[in-house]
C-alpha cells in the first residue's frame, strides 16, 4: 500500500536533512584539511614508487601535486617532458601512476563528505573501495610497467627543469602563506558553496524517486490504463538478464552518465527498498561510472589533455587512461557479478 504524500513528504524531508548534516561536517572536515594541507601526507606514499619504475625523483613531487592538485601535477609532468626530463614512454608511465594519488584527492573532498553519506555507511564504503582498489590497481600497473619498459634512455637527469614545485602546489590554492583564520574562512565558504550546489537536488532528485517508488503502479495505470502497460521489464530484460543486475539499473546508468551525485541520489532509495543489494548497487554504480566516463571524456578530459599535451600526445594520455579504467572497471565487475555474490 502507498504511503499518504504527506506522511511521503515527511519522510524524504527527514532522510535529506540527516544526509544534509553528515555532508555539511564531511564537507566541513574535508575543506579544512584541504585548506591545511593535511592531503598532501598522502603523496609520501609516491616517492618509493619512482625508483621501481626507472622514474627520476622529481616524478615524486609531480605526484604529490597530483594529490593536492591534479593540474598542478599534470603540468608539473609536462614542463618534465618539455624539458627533456622525460621522453614521452617515461611520461605515460608517470601519468599512469598518477591515478591513485588524483583518486585520493576525491576521497577527501568528495567520495568521504558527499557520496557516502548519500549511500549509506555500507554501500558507500563498498563503493568507494572499489573505486580505490581499481585506482590502485592502475598505478601497480605504472610501476609494473615502469619496471619493464623503461631504461635510462627513457630519462635524462642531467637536463635541468624550471618547475617550481611549492608553486604549482600553491597557484591552484593548495598551499600559500594564508594565515588560519583566512584558510578557516576558505574551508567555511567551500563547504557552503557544495551545500547549496548538492542539496536542491538532492531533495528534487530523491523526492522525486520516491514518489516513483512508492506511487509506480498508480502512475502507470493513469497514463497507460494498467500497471503493466509499459512493459519496461521486458524492455530491458536482455540488457539487465545479461549483467545479472535488476532492470532498475538502466535507468540508474542513465542518471550516473549525466552526474554523480544524482546517480548516488537515485539509487539511495532503491537500495533501502532492497531494489539493489549492496553489491548489485556497486556494480550498476561501476557501469554507470564507465558511460559516464566516457561522457566527460570528450566534455572534459579532451580539454583538458589537449591543452596539457598537445593533441597527438594527449590522445595517448586518454586512450592509455580510458583503456586501463575500462579494462580494472570490468574485472571488479566480473567479481561483484558473480552468480554467487549478488
Amino acid at each position: 500500500m502507498a504511503p499518504e504524500p504527506t506522511a511521503l513528504l515527511v519522510e524524504v524531508l527527514v532522510r535529506v536533512a540527516s544526509i544534509t548534516v553528515f555532508i555539511a561536517l564531511g564537507v566541513g572536515l574535508a575543506s579544512v584539511a584541504v585548506e591545511f594541507g593535511a592531503v598532501e601526507y598522502v603523496a609520501g606514499l609516491a616517492r618509493p614508487l619512482t625508483e621501481p619504475a626507472n622514474l627520476p625523483p622529481e616524478v615524486g613531487t609531480a605526484i604529490l601535486a597530483t594529490t593536492a592538485s591534479p593540474t598542478a601535477g599534470y603540468g608539473m609532468l609536462a614542463e618534465y617532458r618539455e624539458a627533456g626530463l622525460l621522453d614521452d614512454r617515461a611520461t605515460l608511465v608517470a601519468v599512469t601512476m598518477n591515478t591513485f594519488f588524483g583518486f585520493a584527492q576525491h576521497i577527501f573532498t568528495f567520495y568521504g563528505p558527499v557520496l557516502i553519506p548519500i549511500l549509506g555507511l555500507k554501500v558507500g564504503l563498498m563503493y568507494v573501495g572499489a573505486r580505490a582498489l581499481i585506482s590502485l590497481a592502475i598505478t601497480a600497473t605504472g610501476v609494473l610497467a615502469g619496471a619493464l619498459l623503461l631504461s635510462e634512455r627513457n630519462v635524462d637527469t642531467t637536463v635541468e627543469t624550471d618547475v617550481d614545485e611549492n608553486a604549482a602546489v600553491e597557484a591552484d590554492g593548495s598551499g600559500g602563506a594564508r594565515d588560519r583564520r583566512a584558510k578557516l574562512r576558505a574551508a567555511a565558504e567551500s563547504t557552503v558553496e557544495k551545500i547549496r550546489d548538492i542539496v536542491p537536488r538532492l531533495l528534487v532528485v530523491y523526492l522525486l524517486v520516491a514518489t516513483l517508488v512508492a506511487y509506480y503502479e498508480e502512475i502507470v495505470t493513469v497514463l497507460f490504463g494498467s500497471p503493466d502497460a509499459v512493459g519496461i521489464a521486458g524492455a530491458v530484460a536482455p540488457i539487465t538478464g545479461a549483467l545479472g543486475l535488476p532492470s532498475a539499473a538502466i535507468p540508474t546508468i542513465a542518471v550516473f552518465a549525466v552526474d554523480t551525485t544524482n546517480g548516488a541520489i537515485f539509487i539511495a532509495p532503491l537500495i533501502e527498498n532492497g531494489t539493489f543489494t549492496a553489491r548489485a548497487a556497486v556494480a550498476t554504480m561501476l557501469v554507470g561510472g564507465i558511460v559516464s566516463f566516457a561522457v566527460s571524456t570528450f566534455k572534459r578530459s579532451i580539454p583538458f589533455q589537449y591543452g596539457i599535451w598537445g593533441r597527438e600526445f594527449g590522445s595517448k594520455v586518454i586512450v592509455v587512461n580510458t583503456v586501463l579504467k575500462v579494462v580494472f572497471i570490468a574485472v571488479a565487475l566480473v567479481v561483484l557479478l558473480a552468480p554467487t555474490a549478488i
